[in-house]
């Protein structure tokens, strides 16, 4: 039986497409590709779409748009001030969508062998080609194994004391601390399953599943992980959730995910935390 998100080769076949775009979110789309050229023009070199709208799993009022931009030298601080406008206008615009965010990299790096494993991965296998030439035709295909777990999520120690700076600098209130909720419950059982993803031999970015996926492995966290996979689809604003994720889950799991896989490879602007 062939595992799920593999191809008949057992490599992690891409897993969206412009023609999963829901109808509904289509003048999103439609309307991100033109700003995009309007705002980057000849400083842009390829642009894609990842995450549940090219999936075709994006729900009216309750997914936010994810774009990925591809530039022909590093993003500057104005590049990155006109991907904020860009999200913002997008934003307010469309009703569809609960916020947009846009990454920038330059080709360079995308293309370097310090990010073949991590965001050459995220291209070739995450990402839709929105504008401009294709770049994971200049990457290699991928299987779910080690090498690929440690350079993708093998960084979660570094993650950590920036997230407690958030809670602690986040207002005390359900509004505030509902998105940190999200995005940390998102990152924990993304880790999860890239812990167990070459036992798992698959690929799924599917939150509910990755949390199954991890429980066949660790049962005794079983329920934390299932319980954050709810959460990174329908957040709470509970301080207990996020002061657990630091204080006990988060710990835990980059421990054992550096017993396991290692630690990813440093990068020269070693983030501290998103």
């Amino acid at each position: 039986m062939q595992n799920k998100g593999l191809d008949a080769q057992g490599y992690i076949a891409p897993e969206g497409a412009l023609g999963r775009v829901p109808r509904e979110f289509r003048p999103v789309v439609a309307m991100a590709r033109d700003r995009v050229l309007d705002v980057f023009g000849a400083r842009l070199d390829s642009a894609y779409l990842y995450g549940s709208i090219p999936r075709g799993t994006a729900r009216v009022g309750r997914s936010d748009l994810d774009l990925l931009l591809v530039l022909r030298e590093e993003p500057t601080e104005e590049d990155r001030a006109d991907a904020r406008s860009l999200d913002e206008a997008l934003d307010k615009e469309f009703a569809q969508i609960d916020g947009s965010g846009t990454l920038l990299v330059s080709r360079t790096r995308l293309l370097s062998d310090l990010e073949r494993y991590d965001l050459g991965w995220f291209v070739a296998c995450l990402c839709t080609r929105l504008l401009g030439e294709d770049l994971a035709e200049y990457l290699p295909r991928y299987r779910p194994d080690s090498l690929l777990a440690r350079e993708t999520n093998g960084e979660l120690a570094l993650f950590l004391p920036r997230w407690r700076e958030r809670i602690a600098g986040a207002a005390d209130t359900e509004e505030a601390r509902r998105p940190l909720v999200r995005y940390m419950s998102r990152h924990l059982v993304r880790t999860g399953f890239t812990l167990v993803m070459p036992r798992w031999n698959g690929w799924t970015s599917d939150l509910r599943e990755m949390a199954e996926a991890f429980a066949v492995y660790y049962p005794e966290r079983a329920d934390e992980m299932r319980a954050a996979a709810v959460l990174g689809y329908e957040p709470s604003g509970d301080l207990a959730v996020l002061r657990s994720y630091v204080d006990d889950l988060g710990p835990w799991l980059a421990e054992e995910y550096a017993r396991v896989h290692g630690v990813k490879a440093p990068r020269p602007d070693q983030p501290q935390g998103a």
